[in-house]
C-alpha cells in the first residue's frame, strides 16, 4: 500500500469564542452576568458600562413584597428625554461615528454604532435623574439586631454570682446554638476543660441553672423537652390563672413522657395512658402549642434573600405582556479614548487594542442577544399561561420545554438555559421561568392537566376539610377522580409530600 497526501473538503459545525461567550452568558442569572461583566470590563480597557449595576434595581424577597424602590440617578432616564440624555452620554456623535468607520480592529466593517455602544437597545426605566430625587439614591441600612449572646450577656452582668460561675456561664451561652438550646451534654463541655481548673460536675450544673433562669425561657435548655418543661413552669409562675392545675399537670406529664406520642397526634393512646378526657387533652394541648420551641429564634439575624426578576409581566388592554425589566439591563458601550487611539494608530501597533475592539463588539451583541432571547421565551410563556395569570395555579396548563422551541425555532437546551435561574414578577408573585413548565396527567375527557393544578386542588381540598375527619390520600384521589382528573394514590402522596402537607394521621385533631 503506497502512501500518498490527500486534500480533502469537508464541513463540520464549530463552536467559535463568540458563540461559546453567548451560550455562557445566556444560561447566567443576573448576579452572575453582572459578575461576568465586572471581570471583563476589568480585562478589556475598551469596554465601559454606563450604569452601577443592580443599583436601584426592581428587588423583591422571597415573597413578593417589594424590597427596594428603584432610584432616579442610575442608569439614565425613562422616556424621550431620559433616553435622549443616555444617547449624549454615550457619545452617538456624529463626529465619533464617522471617525469609527475607519477604524480597523478585525472586525467586520470596522465600524461601531450606538447598538454597539449600547446606547438604543438597553433602555433605562428609572426616571429622569434630577436633584431632587437624590436623596433617594441611597437605601436605608439596615439595623443591627441584638444577638442572644448580646442578651444573656447583659443578663448576666446584671447577677451577683463570683467569677467561677461567670466564666462558666459565659462558656455555656459560647455553646448554644441559634434556637437557644444547649449544643452538647454537660459532660462534653466538661471535657473541653483544662484539667488543672479542677471544675466540679456541680459547678457546672450550678452554671446551667443560673443560665436557664434566663430570659428567654426556655434557654440553655440540652433538649426539646426539657426547654418546653422551663417555658411551662415559667408560664405557670408568670401566669397562674391560665389554665387550672390539673392542666398543666396534664401538660407536664405530656411533654415529660409522651411528647412523640403528642407529635404524631396518637390521642386514643395517650388518654388510654393518662386516663384524660377529650377536654382536658385538648386544653393540655392548646398551652403545649403555646410554647415556643426555639426560643433563641427571636434573636437570630437572617438576611433577606432578594430576588431580582428579569421580565415584568403587566395586564395591558391588549392582554398580558412581557416586558424586560430595563434597570437590569447593562449600558455597555466602547470607551471614546481607546477608540480616537485606534483610530490615530490603524497600523501593526494597534493590533492588540483591534483584537479588543472585537471582544467587546462581541460582547454587546451577545448580551444584546441574550436579553432578546429571554424577552422572546417569557413572551411565548405568557402567551400559552394566559389562563393562570387571570385565575391562578389551578387554571396552569401542561407546558414542555419543546413546545416552547419548536415554537420559536430555538433548540430545546436554548430554552433550557433561559429558563434556569430567570425569574418573572407577575401579579400573582416572582417565579422562575421553569416554575410554568411541568408535567402532565391525564383526564376523563381525553385532554391533561399540569401537576401543577392539581398541587393547587391538593391544597385548597386539604384547607377545606374537617379537621376532625381529615381526607386521606385515597379519598383525595377520589375527588380529583370526580373532577375528571385521572391520579393515583401515591402520585396524590407525592404531591402532598411536596407541598409539605402532613399526612391524615397527623393532621387529625380533636
Amino acid at each position: 500500500m503506497k502512501t500518498s497526501l490527500q486534500l480533502k473538503l469537508s464541513q463540520h459545525l464549530a463552536l467559535t469564542p463568540q458563540l461559546q461567550q453567548s451560550i455562557r452568558l445566556l444560561q447566567l442569572s443576573t448576579l452572575e452576568l453582572n459578575q461576568e461583566l465586572d471581570q471583563i470590563l476589568a480585562d478589556n480597557p475598551l469596554l465601559e458600562r454606563l450604569d452601577d449595576p443592580l443599583v436601584g434595581a426592581i428587588r423583591l424577597d422571597a415573597g413578593g413584597s417589594l424590597a427596594a424602590s428603584r432610584s432616579a440617578g442610575e442608569g439614565g432616564g425613562q422616556g424621550e428625554s431620559g433616553h435622549e440624555g443616555e444617547r449624549r452620554e454615550a457619545g452617538g456623535g456624529e463626529t465619533e461615528r464617522a471617525g469609527a468607520e475607519g477604524t480597523d480592529g478585525g472586525g467586520d466593517g470596522g465600524s461601531f454604532d450606538d447598538a454597539e455602544r449600547g446606547g438604543d437597545w438597553s433602555g433605562s426605566g428609572s426616571a429622569a435623574g434630577d436633584d431632587e430625587n437624590d436623596d433617594r439614591a441611597m437605601p436605608q441600612l439596615a439595623a443591627t439586631g441584638r444577638t442572644l449572646r448580646d442578651h444573656l450577656a447583659g443578663q448576666l452582668a446584671a447577677t451577683q454570682c463570683s467569677r467561677l460561675d461567670r466564666a462558666l456561664v459565659e462558656l455555656l451561652i459560647d455553646n448554644l446554638t441559634d434556637d437557644g438550646l444547649l449544643d452538647g451534654s454537660l459532660e462534653e463541655i466538661a471535657a473541653i476543660l483544662p484539667a488543672e481548673l479542677e471544675i466540679d460536675p456541680d459547678q457546672l450544673h450550678a452554671a446551667l441553672t443560673l443560665l436557664q433562669s434566663f430570659d428567654p425561657a426556655g434557654v440553655g435548655a440540652r433538649d426539646l423537652a426539657e426547654s418546653l418543661r422551663l417555658q411551662l413552669a415559667a408560664l405557670r409562675a408568670e401566669q397562674p390563672g391560665r389554665a387550672s392545675a390539673e392542666v398543666f399537670a396534664l401538660a407536664r406529664a405530656l411533654i415529660e413522657h409522651h411528647l412523640a406520642l403528642l407529635a404524631a397526634k396518637d390521642f386514643a393512646r395517650i388518654k388510654r395512658l393518662l386516663h384524660c378526657d377529650d377536654a382536658a387533652l385538648r386544653e393540655a394541648q392548646a398551652l403545649i402549642r403555646s410554647l415556643n420551641p426555639r426560643p433563641g429564634a427571636a434573636f437570630s439575624i437572617d438576611e433577606p434573600t432578594y430576588v431580582i426578576p428579569d421580565v415584568v409581566v403587566r395586564r395591558t388592554r391588549a392582554g398580558w405582556t412581557a416586558a424586560l425589566n430595563p434597570d437590569v439591563l447593562p449600558k455597555l458601550r466602547i470607551n471614546d479614548m481607546y477608540a480616537q487611539i485606534l483610530r490615530r494608530n490603524r497600523g501593526a501597533g494597534a493590533g492588540g487594542l483591534g483584537a479588543q475592539l472585537q471582544e467587546a463588539r462581541w460582547l454587546i451583541k451577545n448580551v444584546q442577544q441574550r436579553f432578546d432571547t429571554i424577552l422572546r421565551v417569557s413572551q411565548a410563556i405568557v402567551e400559552r399561561q394566559k389562563a393562570f395569570f387571570s385565575h391562578g395555579e389551578v387554571a396552569m396548563r401542561p407546558l414542555v420545554l419543546r413546545e416552547i422551541a419548536e415554537e420559536l425555532g430555538l433548540h430545546e437546551s436554548t430554552v433550557s438555559r433561559v429558563t434556569t435561574q430567570k425569574f418573572m414578577l407577575t401579579p400573582s408573585g416572582t417565579f422562575e421561568l421553569k416554575y410554568f413548565f411541568g408535567s402532565h396527567v391525564a383526564t376523563e375527557a381525553g385532554g391533561a392537566a399540569s401537576s401543577t393544578a392539581i398541587r393547587a386542588l391538593i391544597r385548597q381540598l386539604v384547607a377545606a376539610e374537617d379537621p376532625q375527619q381529615p381526607l386521606s390520600d385515597s379519598r383525595l384521589a377520589d375527588m380529583l377522580g370526580e373532577q375528571g382528573i385521572v391520579v393515583a394514590r401515591r402520585t396524590v402522596a407525592k404531591y402532598r409530600e411536596s407541598l409539605q402537607i402532613a399526612p391524615v394521621a397527623q393532621r387529625k385533631v380533636l
